[in-house]
């Protein structure tokens, strides 16, 4: 074994299958703490929002932007590591103990102002090291076991946010106003052991590039159009589906849609079924990652988005709310892969941050305004309409990949078309 430093962590420069060891070992530990706090993002500080502090429409689509805003600032804090010279999975870290102390804040203060903030800058944490994470995917997986091994530590993740979603749901029916804190520091606690988790990946510094990571990126879209496509057709997808995805609490728990469910039914149908349904089909998505076109891959999912919207919408019986979440679940299983891996099939390994970054900071941008718009909207417009909008945006995505597919050839590179140069700026 190679030696360590004096903090007790592998060096950056190990071989490659000891990174890889490591990395594995501690991804699918840390997914244990990501399980917890997908269920903040999901579920329970929207249904605080509702339940404890009867919040706004702005309050809750701000709750539920939160993890947007860490999208779009992602690409100035690859940046930042950038020009630090730091090692990405450290920086990662450190930012996840920021985030820990939002949580705690959180708890201790019961405002609705303080919980916002906190919850907006605590979820603007989890999102902001995501091409951090993929660049480490990408130095320490090889290309034809990345799926599969991202895939698992999915499972792991999925497994525990299905289990705390029920427990904590049940534990919080009736006693919520008192009880809640003590969830928020459940999550502070997690994400303190986020931070250590990744703290033990080893990861190389982020090759520095001229200008920040987002107006590189930009271009990359004009030089990659596989890139450029995919980036189109994913902001319709995303749209359309991040309208809708907010609501789904909103639906089950407003009397006004003549669904008033207990907190651990809203939490079973949002968190517990679907995370179920993505549990079993996590490993057939991680191996039709490494082996199908990227662009099918993606078309086909869109597909299943659309049907849970449909159903869930369209119907207030518990079969179709069941049936759509179990949907949401097979479609959400491909996607937390298809969303954190695609960019590591075009972008050359040096700059897989970068590209990461715009994607980020794309998904930030309309993970911030189609709440904002989905929630005011709400108030004048049939929720079911709102499905229909979202689902013809997702069905043009879709049309858009089916179009590009025709010029991709394996994993969604352009035929006979050389990408950005390794390593270029």
């Amino acid at each position: 074994m190679p030696s360590r430093d004096p903090g007790g962590r592998a060096p950056a420069r190990i071989p490659d299958s000891v990174r890889t060891e490591l990395t594995y070992r501690y991804d699918r530990l840390r997914a244990i703490a990501g399980g917890i706090l997908e269920t903040a993002g999901t579920t329970f500080l929207l249904l605080i929002a509702v339940r404890v502090f009867d919040a706004g429409p702005t309050a809750k689509a701000l709750i539920v932007s939160g993890g947007a805003i860490g999208h779009i600032l992602s690409p100035f804090a690859v940046a930042i590591v950038e020009r630090g010279r730091w090692e990405a999975s450290r920086a990662a870290a450190a930012i996840s103990f920021f985030g820990s102390a939002c949580f705690v804040v959180a708890a201790m203060f019961p405002s609705l102002l303080v919980f916002v903030v906190a919850s907006v800058t605590g979820m603007t944490a989890v999102n902001a090291v995501i091409p951090m994470l993929t660049q480490m995917y990408q130095e320490n997986y090889s290309e034809r076991e990345r799926g599969a091994k991202f895939s698992r530590a999915v499972m792991i993740r999925v497994a525990v946010s299905a289990a705390f979603s029920w427990v904590a749901g049940g534990w919080l029916s009736g006693r919520m106003d008192v009880r809640y804190p003590w969830l928020l520091g459940c999550f502070a606690l997690a994400y303190a052991f986020n931070g250590f988790c990744l703290s033990r990946c080893p990861t190389r510094a982020l090759k520095p590039g001229r200008g920040m990571s987002l107006f590189r990126g930009i271009k990359y879209v004009k030089t990659d159009r596989s890139f450029r496509w995919v980036l189109a057709s994913w902001m319709l997808m995303g749209f359309g589906n991040l309208m809708m995805w907010p609501l789904r609490v909103e639906f089950l728990a407003n009397p006004k849609y003549g669904t008033d469910y207990s907190a651990v039914t809203i939490a079973v149908l949002t968190g517990v079924v679907p995370n179920v349904a993505r549990f079993i089909m996590i490993p057939f998505w991680g191996r039709m990652f490494d082996r199908m076109n990227f662009f099918h891959l993606r078309a086909v999912l869109n597909v299943g988005f659309a049907i849970g919207i449909l159903a869930f919408f369209g119907g207030q019986s518990m079969p179709w709310l069941v049936f759509a979440s179990i949907m949401f679940g097979i479609a959400n299983a491909g996607g937390d892969i298809a969303w954190s891996l695609w960019v590591t099939k075009l972008a050359p390994p040096a700059r897989v941050a970068d590209y990461m970054s715009v994607h980020t900071f794309n998904t930030g941008t309309r993970s911030l305004i189609a709440p904002l718009i989905a929630f005011n909207a709400v108030e004048g417009v049939p929720m079911w309409m709102l499905g229909i909008v979202s689902v013809a945006l997702i069905v043009a995505s879709s049309g858009l990949l089916v179009f590009e597919s025709g010029r991709t050839a394996d994993g969604g590179k352009l035929k006979g078309v050389p990408l950005v140069e390794e390593g270029g700026d």
